[in-house]
């Protein structure tokens, strides 16, 4: 499963992020996100806009292709 599957306000633990951008990898790793971190989906825009999550008390967002990379186990 993917972090683009998930619906508002689901959970779920990242399980891998290492097939996104090296450069957004980079970016998330800095801002403390890590495998085994614990996730929920704060709000999805429309039109395929970016996704907001929460990660480590941060909310952060991202495109929806970056969410596409992101592998998850969902709680």
């Amino acid at each position: 499963m993917v972090l683009a599957e998930l619906k508002q306000k689901e959970r779920a633990r990242i399980i891998d992020f290492s097939d996104v951008n090296e450069l957004v990898q980079l970016r998330l790793i800095q801002l403390g996100m890590k495998e085994d971190d614990e996730i929920c989906v704060k709000r999805k825009l429309p039109f395929g806009g970016p996704f907001m999550f929460e990660s480590g008390g941060q909310c952060l967002g991202i495109r929806l292709g970056e969410a596409k990379k992101i592998r998850i186990e969902k709680l």
